[in-house]
């Protein structure tokens, strides 16, 4: 585990089994804006003590995003109740930070006897009452799949299918960086479990509404390259979430794209939001360049490779800022 991590208390396996073991009811949380890693390690975890018995509440602000709404276990995701649920152990899934929960999510959980945070970003900083961070880890459903393996849970179907959707969605179909030879080791237990890769993967990478290519054709056009094109930006405006009436997972993944530029070494997303704010997603092809270091500097958080931030606008204020802090980093090494 990374320097930061190890300044936090970790609790172990061991310890999050007993927690399970001994207490019956659980909330399950993830973040905002939720990503295939948010609801694959919170169906994973939830349909895994359903199995076992447990009395499991998976509490969402935002819900199941559309192109998430095939996994088995889905319709379990529920808005946060109005008032707070009863309840022994509430769990934080891929979170880094606790308002990245939701206001109405925390006041959901706020009555549980205990807070259990399980996350894999370097950013994150220990907020629950016990705390399992590995930013080793290429995905939070990896953890997860540790947990439930070495505890010996139960593992259904539904959990075999969302630990797999969480950890390819996060490596970027395992291959970034951070894929090890036990996230490969991970997979290759699914598919003896009878995981069925070639059809999660349609249904994953092979199903995109027409409006997200509308978006790639909008974003393309306001494509830039600075610093002798080691930088690759794009900009999304609020106009274009209106006009093409895009849901947030419309933009998931995109800036793979510009990141797969050759000679591009940090590729960046900047999104107006609705509310003025910009939403700045970073990524890094190189180690030596640590994106998570850039959005600590600026509000946010992350990964060194992957990272993001939201700030004020206007976009082109926030645009300047991120990109003379990318320049400089560039320069120093």
């Amino acid at each position: 585990m990374s320097e930061i991590s190890q300044t936090i208390l970790q609790t172990s396996f061991d310890e999050i089994g007993e927690i399970i073991r001994s207490h019956q009811s659980f909330i399950i949380m993830s973040h905002v804006r939720p990503d295939g890693d948010a609801i694959g390690s919170q169906l994973a975890l939830g349909c895994s003590l359903l199995a076992a018995n447990k009395t499991v509440r998976m509490i969402h602000q935002d819900g199941v995003p559309e192109n998430l709404a095939f996994m088995a276990g889905a319709e379990l995701i529920e808005p946060p109740p109005s008032e707070p649920i009863l309840a022994d152990v509430a769990i934080a899934l891929d979170t880094a930070a606790k308002p990245r929960l939701g206001d109405a999510v925390i006041h959901a959980a706020s009555k549980a006897k205990i807070w259990l945070n399980i996350d894999h970003h370097l950013s994150n900083p220990g907020y629950g009452d016990l705390n399992r961070i590995d930013p080793t880890s290429p995905a939070t459903g990896q953890i997860i799949y540790q947990l439930i393996t070495s505890q010996k849970l139960p593992l259904p179907a539904a959990s075999r299918d969302a630990i797999y959707i969480a950890v390819s969605t996060d490596t970027g179909s395992f291959q970034y960086p951070s894929t090890s030879a036990e996230t490969y080791e991970l997979a290759a237990d699914l598919v003896r479990r009878g995981l069925e890769v070639g059809k999660i993967n349609t249904q994953l990478y092979d199903s995109y509404p027409f409006r997200r290519i509308e978006l790639m054709r909008r974003l393309l056009n306001s494509l830039e390259r600075h610093a002798d094109g080691r930088i690759a930006a794009w900009e999304m405006r609020d106009q274009t979430r209106v006009e093409l009436e895009l849901v947030p997972d419309d933009s998931e993944g995109l800036i793979d794209l510009i990141r797969a530029i050759r000679g591009v070494e940090v590729a960046v997303f900047f999104e107006e939001l609705p509310e003025g704010k910009i939403r700045v997603s970073m990524r890094s092809k190189n180690p030596l360049y640590n994106v998570c270091e850039i959005a600590v500097a600026l509000g946010g958080g992350g990964h060194a490779l992957a990272a993001g931030i939201r700030m004020a606008g206007p976009l082109e204020t926030a645009k300047k800022l991120v990109l003379d802090a990318i320049k400089n980093q560039l320069a120093k090494i």
